[in-house]
């Protein structure tokens, strides 16, 4: 079965330096003090018309629902001002139209000692372990995407147990981030929390193999109007899965609420169209294959003998892809 994935005119990435003063104006900053490869690409971004634009607000930026270090957000607080770089461009400019506007958005983060978030991931961007400034290639792993975790509140737990696959389905993985390639989120319900490591590990080969294909047609189908995927693919795993063979992984359709957890264990498809006038799809279930009778956890011990014992416990709020 096919899964379309419409691709808009055009879209937005946004990223956000918050400061507790800018010392300069950033007509003179941008595009003439941005390092590297990206002064030339920022200064024909913002040529007309343009599909770069940065914005001082002389305000402070309040928003709900990012997850910072408690540094993080002192320097939020004490932030008074802001300053919104955004980038508006056809899918097949990606991604280095994003690029871009995050280099000039680290950049200015630098020379003011800003701190710098990405609303798209809901949380503050790191320095590149690579790069002192935004890297020339790109990669997926260079917080692109983060991952939301989340255990129903009701959960009553067993003891941790990495080798049980059965007692415990009381956790959901969604990524953070996909939405900014012209792709759905991904999701993956009723694992048991004492597999988080896995089940984000799962999650990254399968965001890594989407955006790869997504980026692909762009390149092969500039003026496309649509994506059309398979919801059963054949993922080789990269990052902590490399060296696991080749696994299936089923893609269903569903809305981004996907209410409470199974606490029965048996594996939910749930096949719920968009939201409602928003024509497009706002989140993808991530789950085994058809025929695999097992449950979810059963499947994560399935799809490469995971070593899950090194799995973290309790799982984050949120990790980096």
């Amino acid at each position: 079965m096919k899964i379309v994935l419409p691709l808009p005119a055009m879209l937005t990435s946004l990223f956000v330096v918050a400061v507790e003063h800018l010392p300069f104006d950033v007509d003179t900053f941008v595009p003439w003090r941005v390092p590297g490869p990206y002064r030339k690409a920022a200064r024909d971004a913002l040529d007309t018309p343009p599909s770069l634009t940065v914005t001082h607000v002389p305000a402070p930026w309040r928003p709900a629902g990012l997850t910072l270090t408690g540094d993080e957000r002192r320097r939020l607080r004490r932030a008074g001002q802001h300053v919104l770089v955004s980038t508006t461009a056809p899918p097949r400019r990606l991604p280095g139209n994003a690029q871009t506007a995050r280099a000039v958005a680290r950049a200015l983060a630098r020379q003011c000692d800003g701190l710098l978030i990405d609303p798209s991931t809901a949380s503050a961007v790191p320095a590149c372990p690579r790069s002192p400034g935004e890297p020339e290639d790109f990669r997926l792993g260079d917080d692109w995407l983060t991952w939301d975790m989340q255990m129903r509140d009701d959960a009553t737990c067993p003891p941790w147990d990495p080798s049980e696959t059965v007692a415990c389905d009381c956790l959901r993985v969604t990524s953070r981030g996909l939405s900014r390639f012209a792709l759905p989120e991904i999701t993956l319900d009723g694992a048991a929390c004492a597999h988080s490591r896995c089940a984000t590990a799962l999650l990254r080969s399968v965001a890594h193999r989407l955006v790869a294909d997504q980026l692909a047609h762009l390149r092969a189908h500039p003026l496309a109007s649509c994506h059309e995927i398979d919801d059963l693919l054949r993922i080789q795993p990269s990052g902590a899965l490399r060296g696991v063979p080749p696994f299936g992984v089923r893609l269903t359709p569903c809305d981004g609420d996907l209410g409470e957890p199974n606490s029965s264990g048996a594996i939910r498809r749930l096949k719920v169209g968009p939201a409602p006038g928003s024509g497009r799809l706002t989140c993808l279930k991530v789950g085994p294959p058809s025929g695999f009778t097992g449950s979810v956890n059963d499947w994560l011990h399935a799809a490469g003998s995971l070593d899950l014992t090194s799995a973290d416990h309790p799982a984050r709020p949120a990790l980096a892809a």
